[in-house]
């Protein structure tokens, strides 16, 4: 077995029960590598702790239901910690978190719905991993390793589809789907491409848009460099950029969630960068809520149109000649 820590201010026979614990996590998956020493000891501590194991496998319980400071006491009494009681929150956020993410180990609430962060949830065994826990060491023990393992799929497999789950899924308008991270702004961005364009921009193509977690997620660089659009590279692309073929019309849509709407300056800043564009260009600043709107009023720039989310029949249009125009 591998030694995973050499904790000296430790008895043997606790060192020796937390290297066993690192080896059966790592047996079933649970990234180890890159972790310090401390931040292994603690997982396994409070595994040990969940599991109500203190010197043999075969005493491990799998409904225990230890809350984050019923869990601090077990530690600080068996395995010779002096954590503080008022660091339970870390129980959750680190030292359980890819046990709990794997399945291995079941946070589950001791006052049904309560918050996650909630100190009286409780934690439990997984009652499979359970019965595989109590064969290490024993003869079955390969075996029933072999059968959980098939079973289940590895940590890295759940973690890239919870990943996947916390997806905003869009649909262009011709009909190509991406994924933006989840946030506000990709909420805002959502509703512009599947809400505003198709009201008020119907035959547009959206030649780029942009994720808080990748920039330059979509981008039609061959569509816009044909417009003469401005170094793709550019620190100051608006959100999402759009472009009607029938009105020669370009879409310069900002999605106002923490930073600004499309001001004087940033108007002014953007013209003089598409100086060159064969486009006319149409100025458009998106809000979730008229709430947002209401915020950010005083800083839209004239001549450019708002659109609100919960109203999406509606444009608001900042003076000038004609409405939703080339000015």
């Amino acid at each position: 077995m591998k030694k995973y820590i050499n904790n000296n201010t430790k008895s043997k026979a606790n060192q020796k029960l937390i290297n066993e614990t690192l080896d059966i996590l790592n047996s079933v998956g649970i990234p180890l590598q890159d972790k310090t020493e401390r931040t292994l000891e603690r997982m396994a501590i409070c595994f040990l702790a969940v599991a109500d194991v203190t010197k043999d496998w075969k005493d491990a319980k799998e409904n225990s239901n230890l809350k984050s400071r019923d869990i601090i006491t077990f530690v600080n009494k068996h395995f010779e910690e002096k954590i503080s009681s008022g660091s339970y929150d870390d129980i959750r956020r680190k030292d359980l978190k890819l046990l709990v993410l794997a399945d291995l180990i079941v946070n589950s609430g001791v006052n049904k719905g309560s918050a996650t962060n909630d100190p009286t949830r409780g934690y439990a065994l997984q009652p499979d991993f359970k019965k595989l826990i109590v064969t290490y060491k024993t003869k079955d023990w390969k075996k029933s390793l072999d059968e959980f393992n098939k079973r289940r799929p590895p940590l890295s497999e759940i973690l890239a589809r919870k990943r996947n789950l916390e997806k905003i899924p869009v649909k262009l308008p011709n009909g190509k789907p991406l994924e933006l991270s989840v946030g506000e702004h990709n909420v805002l961005q959502k509703a512009i491409i599947e809400e505003f364009l198709p009201r008020f921009g119907s035959d547009c193509e959206v030649l780029y848009i942009g994720d808080t977690s990748n920039k330059m997620l979509h981008i039609e660089e061959d569509e816009l460099k044909s417009l003469n659009f401005f170094e793709l590279s550019h620190d100051e692309l608006p959100d999402v950029v759009a472009y009607s073929r029938e009105n020669n019309w370009l879409y310069l849509i900002e999605a106002v969630h923490s930073s600004g709407p499309m001001s004087e300056t940033r108007v002014l800043e953007l013209k003089k960068m598409l100086i060159d564009c064969k486009a006319e260009l149409i100025f458009v600043t998106a809000f979730l809520t008229r709430t947002v709107f209401k915020k950010w009023m005083l800083d839209v720039a004239w001549e450019t149109e708002v659109w609100i989310a919960d109203n999406p029949d509606h444009l608001v249009h900042f003076n000038g000649h004609k409405f939703l125009g080339a000015y």
